[in-house]
């Protein structure tokens, strides 16, 4: 990629210096100056003969004197250091003496307090009006800035040609690239890097892979304030400049840009004007994803109802195959404000895995149907704080079955902190797992309140007594062994534990129900 380089918006001192009609001449050798000393940029020319003219002066600019306030004390050289410590703490870009007007050529004391200080030191000799230098000075930014206003225009129209092309968004960003010398990338709405421009930015061993991660997490720290906003960082050698896309509680993603050099004005114009049509192609893609969305639940409805070619075909037509058989089907239950995110960054990533994951929306959540490969994007969606169930693996043919299983894990996954449950493990736990679950819990709460009532007048341990009974297989010995009391004990309170619940507790379905009952109340 070539890069369209803007112009500086003021001149170098170089430039200035490199005029021949005004004869300065450079006393202090460049090789002595701090590296770049000769590349600072004048944006005035001032002059003055006063002791101290800091107060009357600004950094970047170029002081000329006459030599008016030196004299020939022998304290000279405090004075020459003085005079040039508060020039250089100011951030004087350049100072200039003019000759055989006070005194005939410069002071060494001056010169050695320059070097000292880094600090570009000119003769202007007694031919060059100082006014001369000053106007060539304002010549040389006035030609800047046409040059700049110009390029600035011209990277404009570049960029809205660019955005008229077939992938219109990917081809204003890596224009804005090209234009920029810098390094450009869109994060989605979930803060995942989407593209970035030039493609081969972060593939050399030497490229700046950390400032991209540092850009992806100020991106995601900017999107889950749910603001628009715009940020400039400092990470070390370069300046990274984020702006997010979209609408105040809509937003679509974060445009970022790196580069070693900050953007000026002209370059922050141009950014602006990219950002404008960014985030139109991201609304204009919104709307678009809106309409297939009803697609995908047509095609949901289809598979559901038994349709599988019919809903394969139009899949194949439009976003690729289904996922191979068996899939697996995932639910999730977004926030009502957080549902286009969810399904704006899904589309992105059927895009992504074409062929291995399909989702489609069913009234407030997301069914998502994938193949083994595409597991990571459950751990995305986590990252939405959602909580996600995953059912079995099926064919289509047995969706309905694969969904009403997903359902269920969802509903356990909702008992914990946002994450990932699948049913195998409900189903590892066993139906009677449910029952804590469930309004069981007050059918077996009443079913053991005899126990519970005595217990609680009488201070016995009937129920725990049962309980340690049933889980110890109805044996007397190691259920006394467990509760620390002699078998004939045990026998004794589950013979009175019979005559309460008025249950022969020798058979199996009396001693079934009783434990479903006990297992209701659990977590009651």
């Amino acid at each position: 990629m070539s890069p369209s380089v803007a112009p500086p918006l003021l001149p170098p001192l170089r430039r200035l210096l490199a005029q021949t009609d005004l004869n300065l001449r450079l006393l202090t050798q460049e090789a002595d100056l701090p590296a770049g000393a000769l590349d600072q940029p004048v944006d005035w020319v001032h002059s003055s003969d006063l002791p101290d003219p800091t107060p009357f002066l600004s950094a970047s600019q170029m002081l000329l004197t006459t030599g008016r306030q030196f004299t020939t004390d022998a304290t000279m050289d405090a004075f020459y250091t003085g005079y040039v410590d508060r020039l250089a703490d100011l951030g004087i870009a350049c100072l200039g003496f003019g000759t055989e007007v006070i005194r005939d050529g410069t002071p060494d004391g001056l010169v050695a307090a320059c070097l000292a200080r880094g600090i570009p030191l000119v003769e202007v000799p007694y031919g060059t009006p100082f006014i001369a230098v000053a106007r060539t000075a304002g010549d040389l930014v006035a030609d800047l800035r046409f040059a700049r206003d110009t390029w600035t225009l011209g990277a404009q129209r570049a960029i809205s040609l660019a955005a008229l092309r077939p992938d219109g968004l990917s081809a204003t960003l890596s224009e804005l690239s090209r234009q920029l010398g810098h390094w450009v990338a869109l994060f989605d709405q979930s803060g995942a890097l989407n593209r970035v421009f030039p493609r081969d930015a972060f593939t050399a061993a030497s490229a700046p892979r950390g400032s991209l991660d540092r850009a992806r997490h100020e991106a995601e720290r900017m999107l889950r304030r749910g603001q628009r906003a715009s940020l400039t960082v400092d990470d070390g050698d370069e300046t990274l400049n984020l702006q997010t896309l979209g609408r105040r509680d809509q937003l679509r993603g974060v445009l970022a840009l790196g580069g070693r050099t900050p953007l000026d004005q002209a370059g922050q114009e141009v950014v602006t004007s990219v950002i404008a049509l960014a985030g139109l192609s991201l609304e204009q893609n919104t709307a678009l994803g809106r309409a297939r969305g009803h697609l995908r639940s047509g095609l949901l409805q289809a598979l559901l109802g038994g349709q599988v070619e019919l809903a394969r075909t139009i899949s194949t037509e439009l976003w690729g195959a289904f996922p191979d058989e068996p899939a697996r089907i995932a639910v999730t239950d977004p926030p009502p404000e957080r549902l286009d995110a969810v399904t704006e960054f899904l589309e992105l990533r059927v895009e992504e895995h074409a062929g291995h994951v399909f989702f489609a929306r069913v009234g407030g959540t997301v069914v998502v149907c994938l193949d083994s490969t595409a597991g990571p994007l459950l751990g995305d969606l986590v990252g939405f704080g959602l909580h996600v169930g995953v059912s079995d693996p099926a064919e289509y043919r047995s969706l309905p079955r694969a969904l009403s299983q997903a359902r269920q894990a969802l509903e356990r996954a909702h008992e914990g902190e946002p994450g990932i449950v699948a049913f195998d493990l409900i189903s590892r736990q066993g139906v009677l797992a449910f029952l804590a679950r469930t309004d069981a819990s007050e059918v077996g709460r009443a079913a053991l309140q005899p126990l519970s009532s005595h217990d609680a007048a009488h201070g016995t341990a009937l129920l725990n007594t049962l309980r340690v009974w049933l889980e110890q297989n109805g044996q007397f010995g190691p259920a006394a062994d467990v509760l620390g009391v002699h078998r004939h004990t045990v026998r004794a309170r589950i013979d009175q534990a019979e005559q309460l619940l008025s249950r022969d507790l020798s058979t199996f379905h009396a001693r079934a129900d009783v434990w479903a009952a006990l297992l209701s109340t659990t977590s009651a």
